[in-house]
């Protein structure tokens, strides 16, 4: 295992755009990298991908390796782990961060199993071991009411798909230098038994979660789905977006798409505004990182009181219509 050397984060390109998780994991790449005296290392997967090198080397790493042909142009599991499987065999890195993202997510278990080493999927946090320098990575378990922290003693590459919103972007240094290495795509070697037939894009009704400085979202005191339409009036009053804890996804109030949580989204606005949302520790796990938290709600004692540095005693139903005439 001492031939494995190196931090890798994988970044991630879709649909001709570096995720902005790419930035997260190099934040958390670098302390990694650090504390082993390694380089940092960056994966571009894709087609035209080689425009984000450079970008990527002024964002913390020292290194990018770029695989792109027109046939990776469109995301397929198989295909693209089969090209990480391959550059890991070939340049042996010790640690692989890749983004807890709907393709993150499947594209680091297939890598893995391709690789035969472990994952620690959907990770908060990862530091490394001063004694014998081994990943701990640290994620929610047992339904959010506990944190396991989970290591790879026998296998290299230790492997860890990381959530989103964990850490703080990487800030820019204009000019960086850095080294690019291109690796070569083998289209006999790297097949698939799926073909690409469509992307289809989820109609957008408002700004993206990740995006939002301003988020108003709604629990099971909501009562019913129309209530989120006036959570919506504040959110545009406000510029921000609409978001929910579990209970109304389950109820079929709104789109899981807008699901808060340890088993939605995690999110980081200026302004959390939660309605009715009681505040159990799985959707404290996705917004607690909020700057300001505003929560409105008629118990008193609900949990999430005793955590917002505003907790509003009301019927969200004449609180919200109350704000909406205030902010006019």
């Amino acid at each position: 295992m001492n031939e494995y050397k190196n931090v890798w984060i994988y970044a991630q390109v879709q649909q001709g755009k570096l995720s902005p998780t790419a930035y997260e994991l190099l934040t958390a790449g670098r302390k990694l990298a650090d504390a082993l005296g390694e380089k940092l290392v960056a994966v571009l997967v894709g087609y035209e991908v080689s425009r984000f090198a450079q970008d990527l080397i002024e964002h913390g790493a020292d290194l990018v390796y770029v695989c792109e042909d027109r046939a990776l142009e469109n995301y397929l599991d198989d295909v693209y782990a089969k090209v990480l499987t391959d550059l890991v065999h070939t340049y042996k890195p010790n640690k692989f961060l890749l983004p807890a993202t709907n393709q993150g997510r499947a594209l680091s278990a297939k890598t893995a199993v391709f690789v035969g080493t472990g994952l620690t999927a959907d990770a908060t946090e990862v530091t490394i071991h001063t004694e014998d320098g081994q990943l701990y990575a640290t994620r929610p378990t047992f339904g959010g009411n506990l944190m396991a922290t989970i290591t790879c003693a026998h296998t290299r590459p230790e492997m860890c798909s990381l959530r989103p919103m964990s850490y703080e972007k990487a800030p820019r240094m204009e000019g960086r230098k850095g080294e690019i290495i291109s690796f070569p795509y083998q289209a006999d070697k790297h097949t698939s038994l799926v073909k690409f037939l469509a992307f289809i894009k989820t109609e957008e009704d408002g700004l993206d979660l990740a995006e939002a400085e301003v988020i108003v979202a709604g629990g099971r005191g909501v009562g019913k789905p129309e209530g989120f339409a006036l959570l919506k009036k504040l959110a545009d009053r406000l510029g921000g977006a609409v978001a929910a804890s579990r209970a109304p996804v389950d109820s079929g109030w709104i789109d899981y798409r807008y699901q808060i949580g340890l088993t939605g989204r995690t999110v980081k606005p200026k302004l959390y505004i939660a309605c009715g949302i009681s505040g159990q520790i799985q959707h404290m796990a996705g917004m607690s990182g909020s700057d300001v938290i505003v929560a409105i709600n008629k118990d008193p004692n609900a949990p999430i009181m005793k955590v917002a540095h505003y907790a509003v005693e009301g019927d969200l139903y004449e609180v919200i219509p109350s704000m909406l005439e205030t902010l006019k």
